[in-house]
């Protein structure tokens, strides 16, 4: 059974970088897309960046030359580096893994970005 541990979150000035990480345990069989999603305070969560497979990345508009997901030679955990972090970055982070027809969420991890 797959599973995801999602970690590295905290307080941050704007401006400023962080790295989360997801750890996943579990067999993955066959092609995937892994990605990030994150919800504010009383908003509905929303996509923020995916990666698949194969390498090829999509972002959202709001997080672009900003977000990447590295790619990890051990293939067992998911990055998400964030670069000039702002304040409206502020939001739980939600590692997510689809593969197939089945999805798996990590827990979440707080960022905070202070003014």
């Amino acid at each position: 059974q797959v599973q995801l541990v999602d970690s590295g979150g905290g307080l941050v000035q704007a401006g400023g970088s962080l790295r989360l990480s997801c750890a996943t345990s579990g067999t993955i069989v066959g092609p995937f897309v892994v990605g990030w999603y994150r919800q504010a305070p009383g908003k509905q969560r929303e996509w923020v960046i995916s990666q698949t497979s194969h390498g090829y990345t999509t972002y959202a508009d709001s997080v672009k030359g900003r977000f990447t997901i590295p790619r990890d030679t051990t293939k067992t955990t998911v990055y998400l580096q964030m670069n000039n972090l702002k304040p409206e970055d502020t939001a739980v982070y939600y590692c997510n893994l689809r593969v197939g027809r089945d999805e798996h969420w990590g827990q979440g991890t707080q960022v905070t970005v202070s003014a």
